[in-house]
């Protein structure tokens, strides 16, 4: 009887559509005390979209744009005239957003009479990219970088400026000063964060997503900066997952989609009290008031989906609210004013040799054996930091023995790292020279990127650290550690030259870059890895070859990118540039390349999609070739299935989802171990 009640008890907390009662609830007081919330989606619906024409091409703008680039300047600047006075433009990559957004700026500009300054964060990759271009098509434009040790210090000074370049690290690093304090010669101390002091005229977040996690310190700092008009940049589309969108919504501003609500009175706010006390308006604590967008878009959704009910009433909100704040144009879709080249994907496929098949094979016998186990006692969820090692080290061996091994035997892999040198900064994921390095509680090293893709293709809840087997507990918006740059030889110095060897990856690599050699000359390519030690090896292999190349790496300041990037574009006899997609997969324009070559497959397509658009985008004039080079009867060729599998995964939920391509389910892991 007692189990009776307790069903029956719990099927009350619930409402038909699956939804807590305290929804009900919370639904009434809000439109109680908040009337406005009761119309403000049939007031959005009725409200016109911005009409999508063509503006007059800039006087002042050195660059024709073309006429879907002059349709979105006209949409910027109705955004602008509008009631959220901003939003997102999410053109596709490669199609000039950074243009679209310099003509906006342009738009109400004068040196005589200027407005107020725009301040652009970007990741710190794109920071001179945006200095280029801003230069390249305009004149007059005082324009500052914020980045490094000599930063000004005067807000006066700063406002001189018209445009200021930033990136997220620093955003994120001078907020924290400000809010946290840093230890100097054991005193907490704070400094006021320049970049807040200011009241810009206008903000531009390109990779928005950036700021995806609202409770992250580089979020809030977003959200306290103070603006006029607030725009989001980026290629991928925004309603992939729904909580992560509300950061962007709630940069804008949206009145009330973004807002907190109290339940008991009309007070409302666009910030969350985190510290969990009364609100200083109202006086009501904080479990009082209530985020609209979870309540009205994120909440049904995650009970109801987005088929039927009130999830899909949600997500037909969600879509409204989309309609009236964000634009998207695709490649496909405006093929015709683009003009792009035909771009081919290719997969050359090569098998081991005789040696490294042995190796191979001696390593997937001890990882299939140790994933078995897993398998066996029903913990495969609760090991996916070995999981995701034993996948690392297997996707090493098919680009190099060396990578994981020190001999010509299949030793342990955890102690393939042994001998690297202390100054070596490495990471405990890809036991590679750890790129844009940041450290976990439990102080263990990491490839930023690395620890990402790990927390996102966890399947677990809570992932693990790899090393201690504690929860992951990392601030991914951390500073990057300082790496010794006397140490960055450290794997080649490993390795005895008398003694190296080359692979079946590289000989298939070389095979490719002297065929295009052959072809033309003038022709230069671009070579992709996710492990920066295959790249040394690469590099190793091209000199021998006579291949004049140069490199860009994770460690790289932004002037010394900027430099590396002039070298590769201006001099014909650099005709190779290798890149780690930890580093270089995203805000990088490459036009004077119409050649990429993917070293390593990764089962998130939309990777190898970011490294094909550095070429496939406005002002490249030749036909693009892709090349991927797969080892056959290895993990390559399965995690190419997996890819296929997600694709088709992705187009049949909310567009390209990337969170959904990017995370491995327990039947994906069994396929990876299935290879014999």
């Amino acid at each position: 009887m007692s189990h009776v009640r307790s069903l029956s008890h719990r099927l009350f907390l619930y409402c038909a559509d699956g939804l807590p009662r305290q929804f009900e609830r919370t639904t009434y007081y809000l439109g109680k005390n908040h009337p406005e919330l009761k119309t403000c989606w049939p007031d959005l619906a009725e409200r016109p979209l911005t009409k999508v024409e063509r503006a007059e091409q800039p006087a002042l703008l050195t660059q024709k744009l073309l006429p879907f680039q002059l349709e979105g300047l006209n949409w910027l600047k109705q955004q602008e005239a509008g009631p959220f006075k901003g939003g997102f433009l999410c053109d596709e990559m490669g199609m000039g957003k950074t243009i679209q957004t310099i003509s906006l700026i342009l738009s109400d500009w004068s040196p005589t009479h200027p407005k107020g300054s725009t301040l652009v964060l970007a990741p710190t990759v794109a920071i001179m990219q945006w200095k280029s271009e801003i230069e390249k098509f305009t004149t007059g434009f005082k324009v500052l970088v914020f980045h490094g040790s000599n930063r000004l210090s005067n807000a006066k000074e700063m406002e001189k400026f018209d445009v200021v370049l930033t990136s997220y690290a620093v955003l994120e690093s001078t907020f924290r000063r400000e809010q946290k304090g840093f230890t100097k010669k054991g005193k907490v101390l704070k400094e006021d964060s320049i970049l807040h002091k200011v009241k810009w005229h206008r903000v531009i977040l390109d990779e928005a997503h950036n700021i995806k996690d609202r409770q992250s310190n580089t979020a809030k700092a977003a959200f306290a900066l103070r603006a006029h008009y607030r725009w989001c940049l980026s290629g991928t589309p925004l309603q992939n997952r729904v909580g992560e969108l509300y950061s962007l919504i709630r940069f804008v501003g949206c009145d009330p989609f973004a807002f907190y609500f109290c339940k008991r009175c009309d007070c409302k706010s666009l910030h969350w009290l985190a510290s969990g006390g009364p609100c200083s308006a109202c006086g009501h604590s904080s479990m009082q008031h209530t985020c609209y967008w979870n309540q009205a878009v994120l909440t049904p959704i995650q009970y109801g989906g987005t088929t039927t009910g009130e999830g899909q009433r949600a997500f037909q909100k969600m879509s409204l609210l989309l309609s009236h704040l964000m634009l998207r144009r695709t490649k496909v879709e405006r093929a015709d004013d683009l003009g792009l080249p035909p771009r081919v994907v290719n997969v050359r496929r090569d098998f081991f040799t005789e040696e490294e098949e042995e190796l191979y094979q001696s390593l997937f016998k001890d990882v299939k054996r140790k994933f078995n186990t897993y398998a066996d006692e029903g913990t495969v969820l609760n090991n996916y930091s070995n999981i995701f090692t034993l996948i690392t080290r297997m996707r090493q061996m098919a680009d190099h023995p060396d990578l994981v091994i020190k001999s010509k035997t299949a030793e342990p892999v955890q102690h393939a790292a042994a001998d690297l040198p202390q100054e070596i900064i490495t990471c405990r994921l890809c036991l590679d020279e750890a790129e844009d390095a940041v450290k976990t509680s439990c102080r263990h090293i990491f490839c930023r990127e690395c620890v990402r893709q790990y927390l996102e293709t966890a399947v677990e809840q809570k992932p693990e650290c790899p090393v201690c087997h504690l929860p992951m507990s990392i601030d991914l918006d951390q500073d990057a550690i300082e790496v010794d740059e006397t140490g960055r030889q450290g794997f080649l110095a490993r390795i005895d030259p008398t003694k190296s060897r080359t692979s079946s990856k590289i000989e298939a690599l070389l095979e490719e870059l002297s065929k295009t050699r052959t072809e033309d000359r003038t022709l230069k390519t671009l070579v992709f890895s996710q492990f920066t030690s295959m790249l040394d090896l690469v590099a190793r292999r091209l000199q021998l070859s006579g291949f004049k190349y140069v490199r860009l790496a994770g460690t790289m300041t932004p002037l010394a990118r900027e430099n590396t990037i002039k070298h590769f574009t201006s001099d014909p006899e650099c005709t190779v540039f290798l890149i780690s997609l930890k580093a270089g997969g995203v805000a990088l324009n490459l036009v004077e390349a119409s050649r990429v070559i993917i070293l390593d497959p990764w089962w998130n397509p939309a990777v190898e999609l970011q490294a094909m658009d550095r070429v496939h985008r406005i002002g490249q004039h030749r036909p693009i070739t892709v090349t991927r080079l797969i080892i056959e009867n290895s993990i390559e060729s399965r995690i190419l299935d997996l890819q296929k599998k997600k694709e088709d995964l992705a187009a049949s939920a909310l567009g390209d989802d990337d969170a959904a391509m990017g995370r491995l389910t327990p039947e994906d892991l069994s396929y990876l171990f299935s290879l014999s």
